[in-house]
């Protein structure tokens, strides 16, 4: 769709790096997103904006809320939204590190730079964990459909919404498993990536099952790993016409609407959570006519 930001839909990322904004400046905002639209690239660059930023312009984004924390059979849920949100796409990580610089410039002094995440592509498509990520995503005209708005109205339609989570791996856990165990946690054997019936009832693929929902839980997911230091996980980001699949998954990954726990939890935890909307675009640049601009 050429309404949608290009990087929602690409297929593929060799590199990313993740930027999160605060506001700092109230009277500095319009001139700052105003640059932005005029800057940067988007087939490269994906931009989201949180709840915080559309309250301060005083208009409203239908489907726009910010996460909600949640504390449940000894999982914490973090909700820590930010106002702005840019996917930095690519292929050589010194050219993301000054295109990083180069938008904090350019949105100062209006908003802070706040988080940064570097993440890459790991033996193309795998979770550190080693097992294939995103095996079940949607594709072609299933993708638009999963998520993209449509039918709605100018400066809408073409927009999507994101749920973006840090996920932190505890690797000492990870690996005190026998290769039974890691499979029976995630559903699928990891030497050919093929599920199996007899997986427990908590392993994320019967969790998470997104046909298994009704409506059916379809979402993008554009998730990729991230380290640092020796810590390490999964950047996930998942987009959709509305957050209600990814709630939906998630609330029965915490066993809301049976009991059962996702087996992930025995090994990772998310350390950070947001929601967004991200924009349309008209003739290749951000279109932000829905906020007044």
């Amino acid at each position: 769709m050429n309404l949608t930001q290009p990087g929602i839909l690409a297929e593929e990322t060799k590199l990313a790096r993740y930027l999160f904004f605060n506001l700092d400046s109230e009277t500095d905002i319009q001139a700052a997103l105003k640059a932005l639209v005029i800057s940067i690239d988007t087939e490269n660059t994906v931009v989201g904006i949180g709840q915080s930023l559309v309250d301060l312009l005083g208009k409203e984004i239908e489907g726009l809320d910010t996460m909600a924390a949640q504390a449940t059979s000894g999982i914490d849920i973090l909700s820590t939204p930010s106002a702005l949100w840019c996917w930095l796409r690519g292929t050589d990580r010194g050219e993301l590190f000054h295109r990083s610089h180069r938008l904090e410039s350019i949105l100062a002094p209006a908003f802070t730079l706040s988080d940064v995440i570097d993440s890459f592509q790991f033996d193309r498509n795998r979770d550190l964990s080693g097992y294939e990520d995103g095996t079940e995503n949607p594709e072609g005209e299933a993708a638009i459909e999963t998520a993209i708005i449509q039918g709605s109205r100018p400066g809408i339609d073409g927009s999507s919404f994101v749920a973006v989570q840090q996920w932190l791996h505890d690797f000492e856990a990870f690996d005190a498993m026998t290769t039974k165990e890691q499979d029976d946690s995630i559903g699928r054997r990891i030497k050919d990536n093929e599920e199996f019936d007899e997986a427990p009832e908590s392993a994320h693929v019967k969790r998470s099952a997104q046909e298994s929902f009704e409506p059916e839980a379809f979402m993008l997911r554009r998730s990729m790993p991230w380290v640092e230091d020796q810590d390490g996980g999964l950047v996930f980001v998942s987009f959709g016409k509305s957050f209600e699949a990814f709630e939906a998954i998630l609330n029965r990954m915490l066993g809301k609407d049976d009991g059962i726990r996702d087996a992930l939890f025995t090994f990772t935890r998310p350390i950070s959570g947001a929601y967004f909307w991200c924009p349309p675009v008209k003739d290749g640049k951000l279109d932000l006519s829905a906020l007044g601009l």
